[in-house]
């Protein structure tokens, strides 16, 4: 695991490209390992990300999914609530995609909405967040309680770097697309959403269902060290398994299979 060198005011140094991918492609063979230990033991994973815009969520769910089956690692992105979904208890959307046997689901923003952008930006009421506080770690708990592994991670950016990500998607045309109207807005009220972020943790961090922060300044040490919290929460046993063997191919039946192809139109190779 690369180790962490300091600068001359003590801080650590950004993770390099080299010694990430390095570290990455260690974690993910053991994802792939941990993947196969949740099929077997028949195992339901929840693993919750939150924290502010440009945190760097979608880069560490992505490092975590990128060599895994998306069968068995599920990415929920809900979206805003359809009228619907308004009428509905609170949880009933988000539950509906909780795990069965076998798989682990991951949340890219949760239910954790109601104690975030929700309440900073009025979207619910004062009542309707304070009932949130009550009832969620109630819900936690029956989660745990049904034998769901659940995970809560929340990721903070400091002020500085969420200001250098936020111009970088500006002047970026390839990652404009990830700043909307509600991500101005948000940017704006930096200390509204701590004072959300510190009730909610205070509120919902229990011994059941505890946050864990994680600094992501530095996105490749953030997404290692996520990857490794959950390798040694779940920490995955060994699987039987026999060595795979490519078979040989049959020859019944054989053909010119490519000349087939010809009277069809190909996709023009200018590359």
């Amino acid at each position: 695991m690369a180790a962490r060198q300091a600068n001359g005011d003590g801080r650590s140094s950004k993770l390099t490209r080299k010694a990430y991918e390095k570290d990455l492609r260690k974690l993910q063979i053991d994802l792939c390992r941990l993947q196969d230990w949740v099929k077997h033991e028949g195992l339901r994973v929840i693993i919750v990300f939150e924290g502010r815009d440009a945190a760097g969520k979608g880069g560490t769910i992505k490092a975590i999914t990128g060599r895994v089956s998306p069968r068995v690692f599920r990415v929920v992105a809900l979206p805003a609530p359809s009228d619907r979904e308004k009428s509905q208890i609170y949880f009933q959307r988000y539950i509906s995609h909780f795990p069965a046997a076998g798989e682990v689901v991951i949340f890219d923003r949760s239910w954790y909405n109601r104690a975030g952008v929700e309440y900073v930006m009025g979207f619910c009421t004062e009542e309707q967040h304070r009932r949130f506080l009550i009832v969620c770690p109630e819900v936690e708990q029956y989660i745990v309680d049904s034998g769901i592994v659940l995970i809560k991670f929340w990721l903070e950016v400091g002020k500085d770097e969420q200001e250098r990500r936020f111009l970088a998607r500006i002047n970026d045309p390839l990652r404009q697309w990830k700043l909307s109207p509600m991500d101005l807005e948000s940017y704006k009220r930096w200390y509204e959403y701590s004072r959300a972020r510190d009730i909610m943790l205070r509120v919902t961090s229990t011994k059941f269902a505890p946050w864990h922060i994680v600094r992501s300044d530095d996105k490749r040490r953030a997404r290692l060290n996520c990857i490794s919290h959950i390798l040694r929460t779940i920490r995955p046993g060994k699987v039987p398994s026999s060595k795979i063997k490519l078979p040989k191919r049959s020859k019944q039946g054989a053909y010119d299979d490519q000349s087939v192809l010809k009277r069809y139109k190909f996709v023009a190779e200018k590359y």
